[in-house]
C-alpha cells in the first residue's frame, strides 16, 4: 500500500459529529506508516462509483470505504474489474462485512490491521433486478441479496429512526413485519452446476459471508467470501414460527433442521413474481434496490479485498 484514499459519507450514521475525526484517526495511522493517505467525502450514492474510478485513474492502489455496508456497496460499483484494493474502516450501523473479516470497530485499529493485510482476489455477487422506476438495473454485492420479507423491511425503514436508534430500528421493524407481513410467495429457480431446482418461496437469501456479527451471527452457515457461489436460503413456508426458529438458529449459531427452510449452494438464481401486479422487493447489502424479476450470479476474481491474515 503506497497511496490510499478514504471515502466517507459525512451525513450518514449515528456519529455524524465524529465522522471526520474518525476518518482522520485512520489517515494518521496510515500516514505514520509512510502511506500517502487522503480523506474524501462522498457525494450522492449514484456518484460514488465515479469518484472511485477517478481515484483509480489518479493512481491510488487502495480505496477505503469508511462507513457501513451501504458505503462499501456503493464503492464496490466502481471498483469491480480493477486491480485497486478495497479496504474497510467500519463506521456504519451493522458493519456485517467488517464482522466477517474480524476487523476491530475502532477506525485507528482497523487502519493498523489494514497495514498488515494483503489484498486477495475474491468473487463478487451480481444482481439484475427491476428498479423502483420500472427500468432494469444491476448491482454488485459483497454480503447478501434478500428477496421478500427482509427487503420489505428496508423499503419501510425510516432513515431518521435508523440514524437515531441504530440496529434497534432494524429489530423493531423486523418484529413488526414478522407479525404483519403477508409473506407473499414468488417463484425461485436455483442452478448449481448442471442441477436446477424450482420452488415457490416466501423469502430468499443469497449470502456471501459467514459471520454477520451482532444478534444474527451465522445467517447462512457454509457461506464464504472464498467461494465462487452463494449460499442460498429459501423459505418454502409462510409459517411465522418457522421464521422465528430460523432467526434463533442464527442468533445461537445452531444448525437444527426447520421444516420448509433449506440452505443450498447456487451459481445462479432467478426469481419471478407469481402475478404481474405483485410487488416483491429486492435488497443488496442492506440497500433497497427494486422489485422482481431478479437474477443473481457470481463473478469470480471480481475485485481485490484487503483481508487480515
Amino acid at each position: 500500500m503506497r497511496r490510499a484514499v478514504l471515502l466517507y459519507n459525512p451525513l450518514a450514521g449515528r456519529r455524524k459529529s465524529r465522522r471526520a475525526a474518525d476518518v482522520n484517526d485512520a489517515v494518521t495511522v496510515l500516514s505514520s506508516a509512510g502511506v500517502e493517505a487522503n480523506a474524501l467525502p462522498t457525494q450522492a450514492p449514484v456518484d460514488i462509483a465515479g469518484q472511485v474510478k477517478q481515484a483509480i485513474a489518479e493512481g491510488y492502489d487502495t480505496i477505503f470505504a469508511c462507513g457501513g455496508d451501504g458505503t462499501i456497496h456503493d464503492v464496490l460499483q466502481g471498483l469491480v474489474g480493477s486491480e485497486t484494493a478495497l479496504g474497510v474502516i467500519p463506521l456504519g450501523t451493522g458493519n456485517t462485512l467488517a464482522h466477517d473479516l474480524r476487523l476491530p470497530l475502532s477506525p485507528a485499529a482497523a487502519a493498523r490491521v489494514a497495514l498488515k493485510s494483503e489484498p486477495r482476489s475474491v468473487a463478487a455477487g451480481r444482481v439484475i433486478y427491476q428498479g423502483i422506476n420500472g427500468a432494469p438495473a444491476s448491482r454488485y454485492f459483497t454480503v447478501t441479496v434478500g428477496i421478500g420479507v427482509d427487503a420489505h423491511l428496508f423499503y419501510e425503514l425510516n432513515l431518521t429512526m435508523k440514524n437515531r436508534a441504530g440496529m434497534g430500528a432494524y429489530y423493531f421493524n423486523a418484529v413488526r413485519l414478522w407479525l404483519t407481513d403477508p409473506m407473499e410467495e414468488f417463484d425461485a429457480e436455483l442452478t448449481a452446476g448442471d442441477v436446477t431446482q424450482r420452488c415457490s418461496v416466501s423469502q430468499l437469501l443469497a449470502v456471501r459471508i459467514r459471520n454477520f456479527g451482532g444478534v444474527l451471527r451465522e445467517l447462512a452457515p457454509g457461506a464464504s467470501l472464498e467461494r465462487n457461489d452463494v449460499r442460498c436460503v429459501w423459505f418454502r413456508t409462510r409459517s411465522r414460527l418457522a421464521y422465528l426458529r430460523y432467526v434463533l438458529n442464527g442468533m445461537f449459531a445452531r444448525q437444527s433442521v426447520i421444516a420448509g427452510i433449506e440452505s443450498l449452494y447456487a451459481d445462479r438464481i432467478r426469481c419471478q413474481a407469481h402475478a404481474p401486479t405483485s410487488r416483491i422487493f429486492v435488497h443488496a447489502d442492506g440497500e433497497l434496490l427494486g422489485t422482481l424479476p431478479a437474477e443473481i450470479s457470481v463473478i469470480p476474481s471480481a475485485f481485490r479485498l484487503l483481508m487480515p491474515a
